[in-house]
């Protein structure tokens, strides 16, 4: 067929076929030609090969040319395959309509088309994310099913291809950036845009590929998949559990992640390193820098806001920061560890809370902690720079160093509670436990910090007027104290995991010797020199300025001290509390021991002085004696409700042996007792079906609660509920009841606390099996 060089200006071309071929043997799709001609111009063409065609429609101003073999191919539609591709994913229980995936795994598009998909139609998926995607960045991924894997590492393949319908096959790099990306299909010249076109991809455990890859399948459901856990409280020797609601998978959650994601203005290249993310997320949970989720609280008063002790679960704080993008009043460190477990298992990030006693808080980072005591043996914790908190709570998270030399994979520490900057922002972490145990806290980041939170040595100096002047006496340096019971729930079980030997090798030991001579060694050394603020210029008696590394010394009398109460200390009782000294090597020794109780808050500060006891005690040879410290209710009631944080009773002890150079310092802290709540329920409901649950305390005090509230919360069957219960007078029962109706299977948990002004740590849990 000779070419065509010309259209009349106002005339219908007549097609002229070349002799004995019917056109429609001769075209393939291929030969897809759409010309629109404007009347007012002649078109001139020219063929480098000559292409039959049939000229199937035209008008005077618009003449399309297209191949005999059919129409133009457009996509009609597309099916996520939610429901399988969620299963497979382990991304079924988010509460989202879009597709959820994770990186480095298979998942399935079913398109629809306007006619069958032919070998030479052009197919393109693309998947875009940021404001500017390019290929260059891997912020667009243009996926063709006929070609080559993607230079992303992305790839397509046609599964079936049957009628109008072809089922895809899509797996994105196990290096894929994690977050929000939008998906249009390209077919010629026609693009589709599905109309809930938003993807998410998230980490991936269940992937060898991917970094944060968790060969145990018992551990990714517990730090992934479970939205229920605990969290561990109280003090070392006195250690219970708070329920705690994580809830990834609730509503708008995923999406608060995705803006906390957009917030932290992270590179997109960034978004997939769960090192760099798990970093700018512990700063993000908090408010301090950048408008984050919450804002810390730890001054008693909480009225513009939520007590910290009032929350029970991270659902309604990230769900209120997304709707508002403000920060969220109240938090202390089981909020912000609470939060970011939920971030972190959201995004796909192993993780879970973990809880160190006898929590360091080492300003100077020389692993000295100075405790002050008055002569009755009282905390001065306003003189100190220092502080031990009762209990801590941070984060670990799973993940590959590939920062780092080999050997430090596995969990790393994170730490949402502002306490101290690092690069200039209140974010900690990651760190490897690796390096915190063998002592390598030259490692990044923030070694340093942590490995002093679980390894510092308490100083405890004592001090008295001396000439109108404050003189320090240095009574013993305590060398095991700092970072002991160190908690996590365990997997699969509702109890406690104890993974002190995680963080750190056995007190005493060779292998700890020899990490705290190698921490040491990169950390300041600091002589022995107290180091309150306005200190430094003041007498100092018996004062040691070697460096470190100390050790406690020797006793000639073998002097102990034991603290213990004698009756359960529930609030509205006197605390019956006692002291024991002993001595264990012969001869005869007198002892001035002085002993107080404090009412303090989880972080040490001492709210009151409740009483001392002063007294001389004779003992012979092998011995002890017991001496009682007694403190009246009274004493400490007003107390109790006038400050909104949970109270501890911290006891300390002095002993100094008449004739020697023995001194000996003891301190422990005791929580109170408090009756439960029951909860009432069948052991099974099933899916979509009412059942009643009840709620039931009975105040066994000797003394009334007022302004109680009971809040509830069970994920997959209600949503958080509070009861204004009000006056609670000793001996009277309340009872609250909810109707449920579960929306999801499986085992489910309802958690119900109960505050009041004068307590507010009364909690409880209880499991539910939802079947069909």
């Amino acid at each position: 067929m000779p070419p065509l060089t010309s259209l009349p200006r106002d005339g219908v071309p007549s097609p002229q076929p070349t002799p004995n071929a019917p056109a429609t043997d001769l075209l393939t799709p291929a030969h897809l030609l759409i010309c629109r001609l404007a009347k007012s111009r002649w078109l001139h063409l020219s063929w480098q090969e000559q292409i039959p065609w049939v000229a199937l429609g035209w008008a005077q101003s618009d003449m399309v040319f297209i191949p005999s073999g059919g129409a133009d191919l457009k996509v009609t539609g597309i099916d996520f395959l939610k429901s399988q591709n969620s299963r497979l994913h382990h991304t079924d229980a988010y509460n989202i309509k879009n597709l959820v995936v994770r990186r480095g795994q298979v998942f399935q598009l079913q398109l629809s088309f306007s006619r069958e998909l032919k070998a030479a139609d052009k197919l393109v998926l693309h998947f875009a994310i940021g404001e500017k995607p390019m290929k260059i960045r891997e912020t667009l991924m243009s996926l063709n099913p006929r070609r080559e894997q993607d230079l992303s590492g992305w790839q397509i393949s046609i599964v079936k291809n049957s009628g109008k319908e072809c089922l895809l096959s899509v797996t994105s790099s196990p290096r894929a950036l994690v977050g929000k990306y939008t998906l249009d299909v390209k077919t010629g010249t026609n693009i589709y845009k599905p109309e809930n076109n938003a993807i998410y991809l998230l980490f991936n455990p269940w992937c060898e590929g991917d970094v944060v890859f968790l060969a145990d399948e018992a551990q990714r459901k517990e730090y992934v998949l479970n939205d229920t856990g605990c969290i561990y409280v109280g003090s070392a020797y006195s250690i219970y559990s708070r329920p705690w609601n994580f809830g990834q998978f609730e509503e708008f959650i995923l999406d608060a992640c995705m803006y906390l994601l957009d917030k932290s203005k992270l590179k997109l290249s960034n978004r997939r390193d769960p090192v760099v993310v798990s970093r700018a997320m512990s700063a993000l949970v908090n408010a301090n820098d950048d408008s984050g989720v919450l804002l810390g609280n730890w001054s008693g008063n909480y009225n513009n806001g939520t007590s910290p002790t009032d929350w029970i679960g991270s659902v309604s704080i990230l769900q209120q920061y997304y709707k508002t993008k403000k920060p969220v009043c109240y938090g202390q460190c089981w909020v912000f560890a609470g939060v970011l477990t939920t971030v972190m298992r959201c995004l796909g990030i192993p993780s879970r809370c973990v809880s160190n006693f006898n929590s360091a808080h080492d300003t100077e980072e020389n692993l000295t902690v100075d405790i002050y005591l008055n002569e009755f043996g009282e905390k001065l914790n306003w003189k100190s720079l220092d502080s031990v908190w009762n209990f801590h709570v941070w984060n670990d998270v799973w993940m590959k160093r590939t920062d780092l030399p080999v050997g430090f994979d596995g969990w790393q520490a994170i730490d949402s509670t502002p306490q101290e900057q690092s690069q200039g922002i209140f974010q900690c972490g990651p760190c490897p436990l690796k390096a915190i145990r063998e002592g390598d806290v030259y490692l990044p980041f923030d070694s340093k910090f942590v490995y002093a939170e679980v390894n510092a040595d308490k100083v405890y100096w004592v001090v008295k007027k001396v000439n109108g002047k404050d003189k320090y006496t240095r009574i013993n340096t305590e060398t095991q104290g700092i970072g002991v019971n160190i908690s996590t729930k365990a997997v699969g079980q509702d109890k406690r995991e104890d993974i002190t030997a995680q963080y750190k090798f056995p007190e005493g030991s060779k292998e700890e010797r020899k990490a705290m001579q190698k921490a040491s060694s990169f950390i300041r050394p600091s002589g022995m020199t107290p180091r309150a603020s306005f200190a430094l210029s003041v007498p100092v008696d018996d004062v040691d300025s070697k460096p470190r590394v100390l050790h406690e010394a020797v006793s000639k009398t073998g002097l102990q001290l034991e603290i213990t109460n004698k009756e359960a200390l529930y609030p509205g009782n006197p605390l019956e509390l006692a002291i024991t000294v002993k001595t264990s090597t012969p001869g005869s020794w007198t002892i001035n021991l002085a002993g107080s109780c404090q009412l303090q808050s989880y972080t040490g500060k001492v709210e009151a002085s409740l009483g001392y006891v002063k007294e001389t005690v004779k003992l012979e040879g092998k011995s002890e004696m017991q001496v009682p410290l007694k403190i009246a209710a009274n004493t400490y009631m007003k107390m109790l409700a006038s400050v909104e944080d949970e109270m501890l009773i911290h006891i300390t002890a002095i002993a100094e042996v008449q004739g020697t150079d023995d001194k000996l310092t003891k301190e422990t802290t005791m929580t109170f007792e408090y009756p439960p709540i029951t909860i009432q329920m069948p052991e099974t409901a099933k899916l979509n079906k009412e059942f009643t649950c009840a709620f039931i305390f009975k105040n066994k005090l000797n003394m009334p609660l007022d302004n109680c509230k009971l809040l509830v919360e069970g994920l997959g069957i209600f949503k958080m509920s509070t009861f204004d219960e009000g006056d609670v007078k000793p001996g009277r029962i309340i009872k609250s009841e909810i109707i449920c109706t579960p929306t999801r299977l499986g085992e489910k948990k309802i958690v119900a606390k109960l505050t009041s002004t004068q307590i507010k740590g009364i909690s409880t849990e209880k499991a539910i099996t939802i079947i069909e």
